[in-house]
Formats: structure tokens, sequence, C-alpha cells
């Protein structure tokens, strides 16, 4: 790392923690795109309506033109409580105050007229007498507003239990309450205050309060006391988080659960305003009478009796961007409810955010620094993308609320700064090799020498590297049975699924010649474990063949399997720029690759796909190994001993490969001796293998015919280089 890119990282990261304290403070300018954003989800997948038991009693420009304009005398509100509750309405739940006294009552009519006997007075009915008569024992629910004025409390007709901590600072303070006239509040089943959203500047009614407190005592809303009343309910079972106070995290009320934020307010998801949820106060009141259908409609649900009519200035807007009337939102608070439809912003969300704006920069910044901006853009886009859809999907699905919005900015902000310092100080040499040689170099080669200075000598370093070599089994046969076309659609398929696994691995992809693959690892980077993650390649090259030969992928058919062998050595090669001054490439000669490509050539003799040297064997310890003979390579004076390679660390753990191993040692040593134990050892050991791994009973099979692999003599002991440490090892017991 060059000292301009450490600076380029440590700008980067200063910047991305500048950003995660920006989200940390949570300022209300990105409070309020957040809540666009979630509007918008609503906007695009509103709650769809249903026909629920729930409907408003609608004073509207209807009702106040045949019975005059608004208040209207209190006997003709009891008169509505009446033919509401002969109708069967579970609960009537009034969007209304009743905090003075009825002007329009007769007795305060007369009162105010000079010269009247007061004696008189008493005959007179009282309007408030009235009401108050109505709503007794009727399971009606009268509101209550916030007032900054005085300390009136207003009665609380339920019981509330927690589980935790108090929740009594959790919801919204209440300093004072509109007065209830004494008789109404006594009669009255349920009490519930009627703010939408106390103490919030916005317009726009997103969530509602279901509790406000004084500090001691919580009050429910108007919705809760209504399915409350409805239910014939008497407590509210809250539950708190744990070990923490002032928290609520759901609300219990008879049958109905509901996920509440921290303060105990619920997210409003609502439907479209439509006209099915309105019955017009004036079908109620009519002389005539209630109509069938009217009185079907009430019977059963929960009503609220509220007003639509403009010109009392109850209107109110949702997410959706419509003007409804407040008592509507009272309506969709219960049908959000009984539907079970939530929206929940998780406490935790929040903190999924700030992480995520951490690990995005972070990522953005590191590969703008270190590979380029381009693909940092790409990956941003894809992030992006990604972000949005998980973020839709979380809120489509489960009604969880996730703002992608702040890690998107935070990201394009840090992109941009960290490309900005990577054009003006990084780039700038990089720039200047580009332009003398960008058009006579290959893409990769001019990577090397924007990163290495010396990059364009020719020669190379010798270093130990480990070596694979792939081949496919039978390809003249198949390649006889196809179509150029299609064999080059063949070879295509098979060669980019096993060559991402060396990639994956660390490994360096050297050439393809026909159907084989050459990698090496260790070069042209120092790779730790590089015969390790060899092999691994190989167990994820055998992986993906088979899944590819049970898709038919290659489009052979079931009965014809494509197959393949691989051989693995670790040994000292000569690795750089091979070629001529005008064309080279970047490759490893040496004895280890003629030895790997030898050991790949035995695959088809020991009958097994992976195969690998005793020197690659070595640095293998744990895995899943089985001596497969000394064999005589191709242009090798000495025999080498191979190893097959059935399994990674965990089969090698495994009391079943324990047990195969302890047989296997058995068999190799009855070869040696050449017993005629040997026979039964490979029947037992093909028994065993059978369960482990489906290549294994053929190894078995065809090692009878090589017990002369098995032999021990000098010559194998002076060219294996490391058999007795090998057979000393946790290897072959």
């Amino acid at each position: 790392m060059t000292r301009a890119q450490q600076l380029g990282v440590i700008i980067g990261l200063v910047i991305v923690a500048a950003l995660m304290a920006l989200r940390a403070s949570d300022p209300q300018p990105l409070r309020q795109a957040r809540e666009l954003t979630f509007d918008e989800y609503q906007r695009l997948a509103p709650r769809r309506f249903e026909s629920l038991p729930v409907k408003v009693i609608d004073i509207d420009e209807a009702s106040l033109l045949e019975f005059g304009q608004w208040p209207w005398p209190r006997d003709r509100i009891a008169k509505l409580v009446d033919r509401l509750s002969d109708m069967g309405a579970s609960a009537i739940a009034f969007d209304v105050l009743f905090a003075e006294p009825d002007r329009l009552s007769p007795r305060t009519v007369v009162r105010d007229v000079a010269g009247i006997d007061p004696a008189l007075l008493a005959h007179l009915p009282d309007n408030d007498e009235i009401f108050a008569r109505s709503i007794a024992g009727k399971p009606v629910v009268l509101g209550f507003g916030l007032s900054n004025e005085g300390d009136f409390r207003p009665a609380v007709k339920a019981g509330f239990a927690f589980t935790g901590e108090s929740p009594a600072g959790a919801p919204p303070r209440m300093n004072g309450a509109t007065p209830l006239r004494p008789e109404f509040e006594a009669n009255a089943m349920g009490i519930g205050h009627i703010s939408l959203n106390p103490g919030n500047p916005s317009a726009v009614v997103r969530t509602v309060p279901l509790f406000l407190s004084d500090g001691e005592q919580l009050y429910p809303n108007l919705a809760l006391e209504a399915m409350r009343v409805a239910q014939g309910a008497s407590t509210y079972v809250l539950a708190g988080a744990t070990n923490v106070p002032n928290t609520i995290t759901l609300v219990k009320i008879g049958e109905f659960v509901v996920p509440v934020t921290s303060a105990g307010e619920l997210w409003l998801y609502v439907t479209p305003d439509t006209a099915e949820r309105y019955i017009s106060a004036r079908k109620v009141l009519a002389n005539e009478g209630v109509s069938a259908e009217t009185r079907a409609a009430i019977e059963g649900s929960i009503v609220f009796v509220g007003t639509s009519a403009a010109g009392l200035q109850d209107i109110r807007t949702t997410a959706l961007g419509q003007n409804v009337p407040g008592v509507s939102l009272h309506a969709q608070t219960v049908e959000q409810i009984l539907s079970g439809r939530f929206l929940s912003r998780p406490d935790w969300a929040s903190g999924v955010e700030i992480l995520a704006i951490a690990a995005m920069g972070i990522l953005l910044v590191m590969l703008t620094t270190f590979v380029s901006p381009a693909v940092a853009l790409v990956c941003g886009l894809l992030i992006t993308v990604m972000a949005l859809v998980a973020s839709w999907l979380a809120f489509f699905y489960a009604g969880l609320l996730f703002d992608p919005l702040a890690p998107i900015v935070s990201g394009s902000i840090t992109h941009f700064a960290a490309t900005s310092f990577r054009f003006l100080v990084i780039d700038r040499e990089r720039r200047e090799v580009r332009r003398a040689f960008g058009h006579y170099l290959s893409p990769s080669l001019l990577y090397r020498i924007e990163h290495t200075r010396d990059a364009l000598r020719l020669g190379g370093d010798d270093r130990e590297i480990t070596v694979m070599f792939v081949d496919v089994r039978n390809f003249t046969e198949i390649s006889e049975r196809l179509t150029p076309r299609e064999v080059v659609l063949f070879l295509n398929t098979l060669l980019d699924a096993l060559s991402r696994h060396v990639i994956a691995n660390e490994g360096t992809l050297d050439k393809f010649i026909g159907d084989s693959i050459m990698a090496f690892w260790n070069a042209p980077v120092d790779v730790a474990d590089h015969a390790n993650k060899a092999v691994k390649a190989a167990l994820g090259m055998r992986d993906t063949l088979v899944k590819l030969n049970e898709n038919d992928a290659f489009g052979f058919g079931s009965e014809q399997k494509v197959g393949i062998g691989i051989g693995i050595h670790t040994g000292l090669a000569c690795v750089g720029n091979m070629g001529a001054e005008a064309r080279f490439n970047y490759s490893a000669v040496g004895d280890a690759v003629n030895i790997a490509a030898r050991i790949e050539s035995s695959c088809k003799e020991v009958s097994f796909d992976i195969l690998v040297s005793d020197s690659s064997a070595n640095m293998l310890p744990g895995y899943a190994l089985l001596e497969a003979g000394a064999l005589a390579l191709k242009g090798k004076s000495t025999r080498t001993r191979l190893f097959a390679v059935a399994g990674d660390e965990r089969l090698g753990a495994s009391a079943e490969f324990a047990e195969l191993k302890a047989i296997h040692a058995q068999l190799v040593e009855a070869l040696r001796s050449r017993s005629a134990s040997s026979r039964k050892l490979i029947r037992v050991a093909k028994l065993q293998a059978a369960r482990l791994a489906s290549g294994l009973p053929e190894f078995y099979r065809r090692i009878s015919r090589r017990s002369e692999h098995f032999i021990d003599d000098t010559a194998v002991k002076n060219g294996g280089g490391a058999l007795e440490k090998v057979s000393q090892s946790s290897l072959v017991p």
C-alpha cells in the first residue's frame, strides 16, 4: 500500500465515521426523508380496504343541512345514541368533546331570560341530563382532548397490567385535558383521548399514540377504548422490554395483540378513503326510521361518531396524501388491529442502518482505493438496488420499516469523495502509464504494470508453489459425438464452472489447454496454506461436477456422466513472464509443473478423481487422505507416492473415515507384503468406502491390480522424499 493509498483510506474512513455520526444524531431533514420514503411505500401498496365491523357515523354536510349547524342539542345526540344502541352497535365512540353545558338546553335558555320564575326551571328538560341518561348502561366511549390550561385528569375506566418494567414514562406527556361533564364521565363505559399526533409538527398523521401519560397514570385513546368496550374487556396488558423502563413493545386488548413503538404508538397502515366506511348521521336520525341496509351495517359494529364537514375543521392528511376526517383515522386504527396488518419500525432499525452506512462506506472506500472507481460504482449501484429491494420486501411481506435512503446517500457521498481523491492523487502515476502503454498491452498485463514498476522485464523467480492440472475424462469420445460448436459450448460450460473454484480459493489460472486447466497457488503473490486452498478448489470442482451431471447441464442425458481427473503437487518452480520481448505470458515452469501433470494422468490408472503428491499431503493435516501407492511417473527415474483425496477435514475427523483408514492401513501393509489377506481387506474396504464417497469403491476395485505400487523398496524411499514422514503422520495410522 502506497502512502497515497493510506491517506486515501484514512480520509475515506473519516468521512464514513462522520456520516455515521450524522445519522446517529438523526436531524430533521433525515427524519423527513425517511418518513417520505415510508409514505411512498404505502402509496405503492396501501392496505386493502376490507368490510370489517367498523363504521363512521358522519355528521356530514347533508346532516347539517337537515338538522342545523353544529353543535346540535344534546337531546338529538341522545336520540342518536339510542338508535345506534337499538340497532346493536357493539361500541359507540364519540370523536366529539362534551366539555361545556349544552347552551341549547331549554333549562339553560329559559334561565337566561329575565323575569322567569326560578321554580319553573325545575320542570323544564335539561339536554345534558337527557344525554347522561341515554349513555348510561350503553357501550358509549367519550373523548377528551389535550389542554395546556388547568390540571384536569379524566377518569380511567380500565385497569392496566404490565409485564417487565413500568411503562408510565413511555407515552407522550399529558399536562392537562379538556374537562368532561361529571354526569357524562360517570355514565360512560369508556373514556379515551382523541389526539392523533400530539407534539408532532408534521401535518401528516403517520403514527397514533395509543396512550398518553401524566407520569403516573396511562390514558388510552378513543380507538383502543372502543375496542375494549366492544369486547367487554376490563384490562389492558402492556409488555415492556426486559430491564428497560419506560418502554412498550406490545399492547393486548381483549383478544387482540398490537405491536407498538417504544413510546406506545401505532404506525398507521391506511387504506384509501372510501364511502363504504361512512354512514350519514341523517340516515340514523331520519324521522321515517332507519333503513334495513343501515341497520345491517351497524349491527355488531364499532361505530365512531364524528364529522367530515369542512367547516368544522377536523381534516387530517394521511401517508397516502389524502385529506380525510380525523374520525376516519380512529376507525382505521381499529380496522388495522382487526385485520392484523401492522407496520413496525423495530427499535434496532436505526442501529442496522448505521451499520449499513459503515459497511457500505468501508467497502466503497476499499474498492475505490485499491480496485477501481468503476468497480466501486458498480458495487455501489448493486448495493443500492439490494438495499431498496430488501427495504421494500421487508415492508411488503413483513410490514417492517427500514430506511434505505440514509445508507444509499451516505454511500454516494463516500464514493464521490474517494473517487475524487483517487483521481487527484492516487491515479496520477497510473494514468501516465496508461497513456504510454494503453494501446499495446492487454488489460490484465496493464494492471500488473500499474502495480509493479519492474513488471515489464522478462524472467521469473524461483518459489514454492502448488500446481493443479485438471483434465476431462473420455473427451475424445465425447467430442466425436458433438459438432464443433457443441464441443465449444460443452467446454465453456464445464471449464467456466470449474475455474471459478480456482479464483474463489486465491489461485492463479495459468491457461486452458484444450479440455484441461492449469492453475497454481502462491504466485504472483504469497498465499498462505496454498496446498490447502488448492485441495479445497479440487473438492469444490468435484461437487460442482456432480451438480452439473445431476442437472444435465451438458445436455448428454442422465446416462452420460462427465468425469474429470485432478492432479496436485507442491514443489519449486520458476514463475514470471515467459516469451519474447514483444509478447509474453505470466506462467510457471519447472519440475513441479511436470509432476502435477503426470499425477493428473495417473488418475486413470488409480481410478480416482483427485490425487496429490506426498509433498502436498504433508501440508494437509486432518484431510481425508488415503495412500494410493508409489507410481512411476513418465520422465521420472524414481516412483512418487500419491494420496487419494476422499474429502476435507470434516470427513477426515469422522468415525466412519477413521474406520476406513484403519482398514486401509492394514490393506496397504498386506499389499506390501503380498499377503493373501489383501483380497478380504479389499472387500471390507469397498463396503466401508461405499458409505463415504461414490468414487472410492472403484478405487478399491482397481487396487488389487496395482499391488506393485505398494512394494516398499529402496527406490521408492529415496524418490518419495518424505515417505517416512508421511507414514508416521496422521495420514495413515
